[in-house]
């Protein structure tokens, strides 16, 4: 394949992962699309997302492990938690993730990723079609967290990236750094989060791209006397506008939570159409199963699609 064959099935894939582009909403941000491995930007976990992708501050469940490693050290038995994802375009990803208590300060844990992008059609020059090939990301990850104090917790984790397209490969290394305080028997809690500060050792093409560097703010609130969980994250991309993630889960039907959330982000989904208006709405529900919890998440992407994501987790 030429290399201008192979530029244009790159800027396809990263066109998808990078709905940031938004160049159908109105300007883009000039700095959308300019870092390496997008995929990492994609959130993990049907709860979070059906919160809109508030998981920072809250990070009381499995999906510590991407929004927020300190979050990890709150388990008192071991737990797994394994996700689908099907994205938009026939893109496909998931994780499987494990934590591991260590007395009552301090935890570790591992996760691994992968987006598949699906399959692209190869031309030759002429355009004569040639065949098929695909291309996807994988990552593996390594976290740890302590608990200095009581309702203090700081924690981080180290990445491991790999990418292909093709017969192209990519790969880098990065490191998220987290920091959870909760008071008030967890009523209220605070997170800090820094995402994928890294390298890229080796790029798809002959120039290596920063990695999408982010830092996240955010808080959960359990008001007293409601049977609610309120949570909002900031979230600052250094290729990217900022973007800001609401979201609520109703407990009061417990074994069953009802999710809502938004992501200012979907704006960038928007093009004009009357079905544009849900972009970066979120819509999910749990059960509780035993000592097994099953999640689903919806978040509607306009003319991009629907997403749809099933979380599973639970003790050991």
């Amino acid at each position: 394949m030429t290399r201008t064959l192979y530029l244009a099935a790159a800027g396809c894939a990263v066109a998808l992962l990078l709905s940031a582009a938004g160049a159908a909403a109105g300007e883009a941000n000039s700095r959308a699309g300019t870092s390496a491995f997008s995929f990492l930007k994609i959130d993990v976990g049907a709860r979070a997302v059906a919160m809109g992708g508030a998981g920072t501050g809250l990070a009381d469940d499995e999906s510590a492990l991407y929004y927020n490693p300190a979050g990890i050290v709150g388990f008192e038995q071991r737990r797994f938690v394994g996700g689908y994802h099907s994205y938009f375009a026939d893109m496909q990803s998931g994780f499987v993730g494990y934590i591991a208590p260590i007395g009552l300060t301090k935890a570790v844990g591992a996760y691994l990723s992968y987006l598949n992008y699906g399959d692209f059609v190869e031309t030759d020059p002429t355009g004569a079609v040639l065949g098929t090939f695909s291309g996807g990301d994988l990552l593996f990850a390594v976290s740890g967290a302590v608990q200095p104090r009581y309702g203090l917790a700081l924690g981080a984790t180290v990445k491991f990236i790999y990418e292909s397209l093709h017969n192209y490969t990519a790969t880098g290394a990065a490191v998220d750094l987290g920091g959870r305080y909760s008071t008030n028997r967890d009523r209220l809690i605070v997170g800090l989060a820094v995402q994928h500060l890294g390298v890229q050792f080796s790029g798809l093409g002959t120039e290596k791209d920063r990695l999408p560097l982010t830092v996240r703010g955010g808080a959960a609130l359990r008001p007293r006397g409601l049977p609610l969980t309120l949570a909002g994250d900031l979230i600052v991309p250094v290729d990217n506008d900022p973007s800001i993630a609401l979201g609520l889960e109703y407990v009061e039907l417990k074994p069953l939570y009802l999710r809502i959330g938004w992501n200012s982000f979907g704006s960038n989904y928007r093009t004009g159409d009357s079905d544009d208006s849900w972009a970066g709405l979120g819509l999910g529900v749990g059960f509780d199963i035993k000592t097994y919890h099953i999640s689903y998440a919806f978040a509607p992407g306009a003319e991009l699609g629907d997403s749809h994501r099933f979380t599973f987790s639970g003790g050991i």
